[in-house]
């Protein structure tokens, strides 16, 4: 017989229909916030006439789990966000804290002074201010014009 068994010629599609629903299934986990070992706190970085600054949000984090680095003119901020807590008499069904390592890097340019960084950590913020070396901050001079 040319045409084969009935339930022959329907395996491709059964098949097909069981890796659709587990697509869906994984699309669609009742997971109520996916786990995360590694995130990337926000950052902004600019520039003033005298200084570069980096800001980045690690709220929650404590200072001495925050460091910063530069090697070769690129400045690496890491650090570790813990979740540590024992409460007695609580029974949680789901804690909404995000915890895990975090490392950001940027390169810095060849005008700054990497030597004189400063670092400051408030409200959740860590400001890192690298000033900029003296021959490369604007000067301003005003040129009298004569009649």
């Amino acid at each position: 017989m040319l045409l084969g068994r009935r339930e022959d010629i329907f395996r491709p599609f059964r098949e097909l229909q069981r890796e659709i629903d587990r697509l869906f299934d994984e699309f669609f986990k009742t997971e109520i916030r996916p786990s995360r070992e590694v995130f990337a706190p926000d950052m902004d970085v600019y520039e003033t006439d005298d200084e570069v600054v980096v800001e980045v949000e690690v709220p929650g984090l404590d200072r001495k789990d925050i460091k910063i680095t530069v090697e070769e003119n690129i400045l690496k901020i890491s650090g570790e966000k813990k979740i540590e807590r024992e409460q007695k008499g609580r029974n949680y069904y789901f804690v909404e804290r995000s915890a895990g390592k975090f490392e950001r890097a940027i390169r810095l340019p060849d005008y700054v002074d990497v030597e004189k960084i400063k670092a400051e950590y408030k409200n959740g913020v860590l400001t890192v201010r690298i000033p900029k070396k003296e021959e490369r901050k604007k000067k301003v001079i005003e040129v009298e014009v004569q009649e």
